[in-house]
């Protein structure tokens, strides 16, 4: 087992990575559709993470994680705090990898989400629902343990398996002119702008952002970091703000961030089960929404879009 990753992720470094989860995760279809195609007069290809094991990307960068560390480094297991799906994501790479997850989350935290890190054997421990409290309780949780840390997001560890997914696209889709994917923390983001940069420099990355949680939109505009206090929307997945690792790989290798609202959204959402027949999430389908902002001009390209997730709250749909 290699060591920590310390330094940017190279291209060895993600087809290494591809090749330590490839025995746990699921290689996700990339979809097409003709009538979305019609509607936006581009051609898309849907890479489905909706389908992925915990029914998010996040599997991919948890797995790595888990699977990264020496037996040593594990013995104590790995420890984050999360209230969505890095928390059931990591339950399941540890149980994999036999052995013990900690996990923080906020008392408020949505019933499935809680169930989904139990079924996994996670071991909750509730907090405050605030960042402050999660931390607190996440360091008392290290002290008293001895546990690994994985971020969601902020970790190359977790990056380089998150950029498995543009991976495989890159494999299937040939001659790509767009990617998009969502942004919160920017792990999804940044993995797939470095396997982008590394294996088809001309195709562009494009990220989707909820209009009310736009912290990385600021942050680009800004050059500096922004916070994202009170994020409003209903892509509850994207609420996060970029992290000091994420950040530096935005800024240098995505071309533009375009922000969605929950209007859109949730007309793409709409769409993407009306006529693709999948469950997506609205953080997943805010990709489509993008297309939808009248900020790029797609028409005649080849455009990917990464369908994050497909984790949603059944008896509480938008619309």
């Amino acid at each position: 087992m290699e060591p920590y990753l310390t330094t940017l992720p190279t291209l060895p470094d993600i087809q290494a990575a591809a090749q330590r989860i490839k025995p746990f995760i699921h290689r996700t279809p990339v979809m097409t559709c003709a009538g979305l195609n019609e509607v936006t007069g581009a051609s898309l290809f849907f890479k489905c993470e909706n389908l992925q094991k915990v029914g998010a990307f996040k599997f991919r960068g948890a797995c790595n994680a888990v699977f990264s560390l020496s037996t040593q480094e594990s013995q104590n297991g790995v420890a984050t705090h999360s209230s969505g799906n890095h928390a059931a994501a990591l339950a399941l790479a540890a149980k994999l990898r036999g052995i013990k997850a900690y996990i923080v989350m906020p008392k408020n935290s949505a019933e499935v989400k809680k169930k989904a890190v139990h079924t996994y054997g996670g071991e909750i421990v509730y907090c405050a629902n605030n960042l402050a409290a999660r931390e607190k309780t996440l360091n008392e949780i290290i002290a008293k343990r001895g546990a690994d840390i994985i971020h969601p997001y902020n970790d190359y560890r977790v990056i380089t398996g998150q950029a498995t997914a543009s991976l495989e696209m890159l494999e299937d889709i040939t001659n790509l002119d767009i990617i998009i994917t969502p942004v919160s923390g920017g792990g999804l983001i940044s993995g797939t702008a470095l396997t982008v940069h590394y294996l088809s420099p001309k195709t562009k990355v494009i990220a989707a952002e909820p209009a009310g949680a736009d912290d990385a939109f600021r942050s680009l505009q800004s050059g500096t970091l922004q916070s994202s206090d009170h994020p409003q929307t209903i892509c509850d997945g994207l609420r996060a703000a970029l992290g000091t690792l994420t950040f530096p790989i935005v800024q240098k290798y995505v071309s533009q961030i375009i922000t969605v609202t929950d209007e859109l959204t949730i007309k793409a959402m709409r769409l993407i089960w009306e006529r693709m027949k999948i469950i997506v999430e609205p953080s997943a389908a805010i990709t489509l929404g993008a297309l939808f902002a009248d900020k790029i001009d797609a028409r005649g390209k080849r455009v990917g879009l990464i369908l994050s997730g497909g984790n949603v709250d059944l008896d509480a749909l938008p619309w």
